[in-house]
């Protein structure tokens, strides 16, 4: 039998009695329900891993090492993780098969020299050699020269200098600490008091990495070429503030350092960590002994705990994720779960609106400085980030409480009426939506020194403002609403001349052109628009000749790779529902795409997918949800079911009669 967390079989069972599938398809959804439903929480939710590059690691050795604790057990077993990451060239990259980064790399060689690995061991050899050829370790990005300098590798004259004052900037300029993207504002407070205060820890030559530093080209290669620009413009403000830091008295910082401070303190508030992601929590740590904080202060373990919280130890390795992703997972598994024909009412569904009920925002975070008077409503993207709600998943949460038999409840209704209209109010100016502020796009700030890791500011994009149509589309809403007007004008201006859309939050252009042909069609717009052909065409263009459809990260570098790349589940899936969006289930190329992912699937209704499909910062930083691979899947498959009339509307298998008595709803 497999069952679900509730006891109730879903779909296949075994044994002599037991009724078969008619059809392997049929079996296929079944099998991929099933597996589903056994990874649900008991409280409703489901997780799955989320798994970015060696970056985890190394900088979580290296904050460990400033705390004087890289000898411990965890700082080895994350080495040991690094060890199967170097790729051929002696250099770690942002994701498999990707280029070495040299950021990344300058990283994981100081981790491996301070669990006491040897300068001639054949790894650092190669690792030395490709940083060598890259341009050594003053090339590396403002962020990896913090972790130089805080371990006394750098001076911080060597660093772009992040001064607290900005946190005395009005908030209506638009060069204020409110003007910058939501991720960076929770990376850069504490980076103000670490610039700011400067801590130091000595290791000594012998532990330093001396040898990675190139002395033919210059320490501080952030000044740009032109004479008259921006960049030279916040160059320049970086002179005076280093000026002032050197003949100015020690109080002149304090009120910047006390604004950092009290903002970074406020922001632990019902919160996963700092911004609940991996960089700030680990400023956070560094920040807090800066001001004097005892470390076995309640702050100071509470901020070590967060990190702790991402460790995952696994034969004797241990890796770090980025962040956790319940709320984004749970309401894409119940999404794919009533795609399946899992029944409404099923105690599945009903704890996870339950739980996803709870977990929604309602209080003001970040996002009301430039929204005020705006109902607090939406949902984050981990267990807790309350000054974080974002549109993405506020979006996706909506979509999936439609879909079970709560809907109509009282509890559901008022939740979308809030969640709708926190949406309707994030609309950005040019019509589109970004991820969690509003017109969040001053490029000027793109300029600054500490801004090269892309991702200073949060414009809009195709793919999330297609989601809100999408939503829109579901409640009846129809091209005529002035927000979806606004929206569709958005997106015809930012298609692509070969008809497809550029992906923000997926891997990339597949992922953004399947998110515009799926709200386009639930928003009623014609199919048969030239336009709208055109994007399908364009998915159709890019089928693998096994049926599928995968893209690489690399396509964010040079987009004349869009639409390549080694197949992958999630990635046929997103492709497939585009198209079955776009009215072509029943061609050809649709059910090529569907073979291969039934062809393609384990045993266990699973598929296997180890190239990242997630975007985190393009260019800089990607993923791997480890859950893509199934509930992505699985709604392609149902969606094929339904709209090519493959089978019948319900799964013979739902086995109404094996599901125990439902109780009132929120008493699941």
């Amino acid at each position: 039998m497999i069952a679900n967390t509730d006891g109730g079989a879903f779909i296949r069972a075994s044994g002599p009695h037991a009724r078969r599938s008619t059809a392997p398809l049929q079996e296929a959804i079944g099998a991929t329900a099933d597996w589903l439903l056994g990874q649900q929480a008991a409280d409703g939710y489901w997780v799955g891993e989320l798994e970015g590059d060696t970056i985890l690691e190394s900088e979580y050795v290296l904050l460990m090492a400033f705390l004087g604790r890289e000898r411990e057990t965890v700082c080895v077993q994350a080495c040991r993780y690094l060890l199967d990451f170097q790729q051929a060239d002696g250099g770690w990259g942002n994701y498999p098969g990707g280029p070495s980064d040299l950021s990344t790399t300058v990283k994981a060689y100081f981790a491996l020299k301070l669990l006491g690995t040897s300068t001639s061991d054949p790894v650092m050899v190669r690792a030395r050699e490709a940083i060598h050829a890259a341009g050594g370790a003053q090339a590396c990005n403002s962020f990896t020269r913090f972790y130089l300098a805080l371990l006394g590798q750098i001076s911080y004259d060597e660093t772009p200098c992040v001064p607290p004052e900005l946190l005395l900037i009005p908030s209506w300029l638009n060069f204020s600490l409110a003007a910058m993207s939501s991720w960076t504002r929770t990376i850069v407070v504490p980076l103000t008091i670490i610039s700011a205060l400067k801590p130091v820890r000595d290791l000594g030559p012998e532990r330093g990495i001396a040898e990675l530093f190139r002395d033919d080209l210059p320490r501080t290669p952030w000044r740009t070429a032109r004479f008259f620009s921006w960049g030279n413009f916040f160059f320049g403000v970086d002179r005076v503030l280093r000026w002032a830091d050197r003949h100015m008295p020690a109080s002149w910082r304090q009120p910047g350092i006390r604004a950092a401070h009290r903002w970074m303190v406020d922001h632990f508030r019902n919160s996963d960590g700092l911004g609940a992601i991996f960089p700030p929590m680990i400023y956070t740590v560094v920040a807090l002994e800066c001001l004097g904080y005892e470390r076995d202060s309640e702050p100071v373990q509470w901020a070590l705990r967060q990190l702790e919280d991402l460790v995952i130890e696994e034969d004797g390795k241990v890796r770090l994720q980025p962040c956790v992703s319940p709320i984004w997972d749970t309401a894409i598994a119940t999404i794919a779960l009533a795609d399946a024909k899992l029944p409404s009412y099923h105690p599945a569904l009903f704890s996870a609106v339950r739980w996803l009920l709870e977990k929604e925002v309602r209080v003001a975070g970040d996002w009301a400085v430039r929204r005020p008077g705006v109902e607090p409503a939406g949902w984050h993207f981990q267990f807790n980030n309350e000054f974080y709600p974002d549109i993405d998943d506020t979006a996706m949460v909506l979509l999936a409480l439609q879909r079970t038999a709560l809907a109509d409840s009282p509890e559901v209704s008022e939740a979308t009426r809030r969640g709708v209209n926190w949406l309707l109010a994030m609309q950005n100016r040019d019509g589109g939506w970004a991820a969690f502020d509003v017109d969040i796009d001053n490029e000027v700030l793109t300029k600054v020194p500490f801004a090269d890791h892309n991702a200073m500011l949060d414009p809009s994009c195709a793919d999330i403002t297609a989601r809100i149509l999408e939503l829109l589309g579901t409640l009846g809403e129809r091209v005529d609403h002035p927000s979806a007007a606004r929206a569709l004008d958005y997106l015809w201006r930012t298609q692509e001349p070969q008809g497809c859309w550029y992906g923000r939050w997926g891997v990339n252009y597949i992922y953004g052109t399947w998110q515009v042909l799926q709200g386009l069609s639930a928003i009623g717009f014609p199919m048969d628009d030239p336009r709208v052909q055109k994007g399908a065409d364009w998915l159709e263009s890019v089928q693998q000749p096994c049926g599928g459809w995968g893209e690489s990260c690399h396509s964010y570098d040079d987009p004349s790779t869009m639409g390549q790349g080694e197949p992958t589940a999630s990635q046929t899936a997103w492709a497939l529902l585009g198209l079955i969006a776009a009215g072509r289930a029943e061609t050809p190329c649709v059910t090529r795409g569907i073979q291969y992912l039934m062809a393609t699937q384990r045993p266990d209704g699973s598929w296997d997918e180890a190239p990242f499909t997630g975007t985190g910062f393009p260019r800089v930083f990607y993923l791997r949800y480890h859950l893509y691979r199934v509930y992505f899947p699985l709604m392609a498959l149902s969606r094929y079911q339904a709209a090519a009339g493959a089978l019948p509307s319900e799964s013979p298998g739902a086995q109404a009669s094996r599901i125990p008595a439902l109780p009132t709803p929120f008493e699941v």
